[in-house]
């Protein structure tokens, strides 16, 4: 325990000594000694309590950091996709004081398990171990007894102690012990029945239980830092060699399973597996498997090791080409009133008669210079330069664009066409000549023609805005290295 605790424990001795009872009160008063009875009992337990309220307080505070302090006890809303928390009490720190105490008072039968556990696979008791492993081949040489296991061990663990606990043998020095009378489960009980209770709060065996939290919660952290140093970085793909390597021996272990799993003597490996596991745990096994492994194995594994990488280095292919997208991005020109396009925006909407931001009025947004054009986020450039879409008939045809006309030569702009007073919506319908017969005279021949028309730098009038298509190659950019 912290210099604190004994401080607590003190302070409250102290309020609590024979000295400090037979001080005088002032006039009016009764004095401490004077209370009696059942008045002086429940001051002793509040008493009591207020110590182990400021033990497990100062306890709490030095977990919970000082800037937050004063946001120990406002409430905490709950997260709106687990609905079963908002049943629950926010937190606080009176309640968490005395959900601690409750827990600790109560948690010892778990680290007396722990304690068994450990007992029993250490060879402390060698009758104890050996039992348990010929438990455990039975169990495994035919698994239809495990269904069996928990009422047996109900039975033998808890219901024959108990039963002993109230029809204990006779001690000795008593008549039945001098005539030799052995243990006899007859007559009435003579012992009460054996009852878990929680421990005293502040006595020896809720410090135990104290003790045994803080042991157990840095085994957890120092365990889980471990897991995370050894098996993170090589399945996060930080480095994706070695976990390349790890999801190629996973897949291909995890196929061969699928196929030959019946095939296994499962009863056989978990039998010998385990009788391997409690025997490397014995004493004298567990110096002389360390002494062999320092003679014989720790000499080759870097040996091993520096194998696995070349092998990694050499078998496993990381060098593909990333992958590529084509970008694009619209020039747009705007018809000025003295009759010339002037440059107005880099777009990445061809901003046509029908777009939804042309109806509603909307400007066309976007960057002013070429240069101000970025990648996409999680991006690249992959080529220096932006080159301009030579095939605008084929932009305009996907994406079902109107009213407009479509240079095929020169600057392959794609401008507005002039809006006549009569509303044809954008359809064009030229006349288109053809030959026939009737002397070599030329008729005209009407023919159906796509909602656009092709036409060259100068012929007819023209709306007041016109696009043409940039495009360039991006790839995928590598994420930057965090470190943590």
């Amino acid at each position: 325990m912290d210099d604190f605790t004994t401080e607590i424990i003190a302070s409250g001795q102290d309020q609590s000594s024979p000295e400090r009872r037979r001080e005088p009160a002032e006039p009016g008063m009764s004095t401490p000694s004077q209370k009696s009875g059942l008045r002086g009992g429940f001051a002793a337990i509040r008493e009591r309590a207020g110590i182990q309220d400021r033990l497990v307080e100062r306890l709490l505070q030095q977990v919970i950091p000082t800037d937050n302090a004063h946001a120990a006890d406002e409430p905490i809303s709950p997260d709106n996709k687990s609905p079963a928390l908002a049943q629950r009490p926010n937190f606080n720190l009176t309640t968490m004081s005395y959900n601690f105490r409750q827990f600790n008072a109560r948690i010892g039968v778990v680290f007396k398990f722990q304690d068994d556990a450990v007992s029993l696979f250490s060879w402390q008791q060698p009758t104890h171990t050996l039992s348990f492993l010929a438990v455990y081949s039975f169990v495994c040489l035919d698994p239809y007894l495990l269904p069996a296991l928990p009422m047996v061990l109900l039975v033998f663990s808890v219901l024959v102690p108990s039963f002993i606990a109230r029809h204990p043998a006779p001690p000795k020095g008593t008549l039945s012990s001098e005539q030799n009378i052995g243990y006899s489960p007859s007559g009435p009980p003579l012992a009460p029945a054996a009852t878990v209770r929680p421990a005293k709060e502040l006595s020896k065996d809720f410090f135990k239980n104290m003790q045994y939290l803080q042991n157990g919660m840095g085994d957890f952290s120092h365990g889980h830092d471990k897991i995370v140093e050894l098996l993170v970085p090589v399945t996060n793909f930080s480095n994706e060699a070695p976990s390349s390597t790890v999801f190629l021996f996973l897949f291909a272990g995890g196929v061969f399973m699928t196929i030959a799993a019946h095939i296994i003597p499962w009863r056989l490996i978990f039998l010998y597996g385990g009788w391997a596991l409690a025997t490397m745990a014995h004493p004298r096994v567990k110096a002389l498997l360390h002494a062999k492994h320092q003679q014989h194995l720790q000499p080759r594994e870097e040996k091993a090791k520096t194998w696995l990488d070349h092998w990694i280095t050499d078998d496993v292919i990381l060098d593909s080409a990333p992958e590529a997208r084509e970008v694009e991005i619209f020039e747009l020109q705007r018809m000025s009133n003295a009759g010339e396009w002037e440059p107005w925006v880099f777009s990445p909407s061809p901003y046509d008669p029908l777009s939804q931001s042309r109806i509603t009025s909307e400007r066309p947004r976007g960057s002013r210079f070429f240069e101000d054009v970025m990648a996409p986020n999680g991006w690249e450039w992959s080529e220096k330069k932006w080159a301009l879409d030579l095939w605008s008939r084929e932009w305009v045809e996907e994406r079902i664009i109107t009213g407009v006309e479509v240079e095929t030569e020169g600057e392959r702009w794609v401008y507005d066409m002039y809006d006549e007073p009569e509303d044809r919506t954008g359809v064009v319908d030229p006349l288109e000549k053809g030959g026939g017969g009737g002397g070599g005279s030329g008729r005209l021949k009407a023919t159906p023609q796509p909602s656009w028309e092709e036409g060259e730098d100068g012929s007819g009038r023209r709306g007041e805005w016109r696009r043409r298509r940039w495009v360039r190659l991006v790839k995928r950019s590598a994420a930057p290295l965090t470190v943590s």
